[in-house]
């Protein structure tokens, strides 16, 4: 990610649709990076901060030599939402926004079911004292 400073302007108070509260500047990929590391220690089960952990650093070098200029603010911004999220513990029972779905490749869409099936499996463990895992 290469970014200049422009990007990193205070993000338009526009009115949207959503409830989402106006943003904050969109901090430097570092220290967005390292925040979200911080949100996770702090505000996610040990199991949870895990798979987070990893998730995140994953998507950081994805996207380490994206030069688009939209892709970069669209990527940090989403990513700041994600810790203001946490942060706020609003993050239970969020739903996806149908556009952003509509947005997503196909391989997105089966990353997406994959970890909801991954959720589902582990919540059948831990609430349902009968159910084996082996089977």
């Amino acid at each position: 990610m290469r970014p200049t400073t422009r990007l990193f302007a205070t993000v338009a108070g526009e009115a949207t649709k959503s409830l989402r509260p106006t943003q904050m500047a969109l901090l430097p990929p570092i220290l967005l990076y390292r925040r979200l590391f911080r949100v996770h220690r702090y505000h996610l089960p040990r199991e949870q901060r895990l798979l987070g952990d990893e998730y995140i650093k994953a998507e950081f070098r994805a996207h380490q030599k994206i030069d688009n200029p939209v892709h970069i603010i669209g990527f940090l911004t989403e990513w700041q939402h994600y810790a203001q999220l946490i942060e706020g513990g609003t993050w239970r029972g969020e739903k996806i926004d149908k556009q952003k779905i509509e947005k997503m490749s196909d391989q997105q869409i089966g990353q997406l079911y994959e970890l909801m099936q991954a959720i589902r499996k582990q919540d059948l463990i831990d609430n349902d004292p009968e159910y084996d895992p082996d089977k």
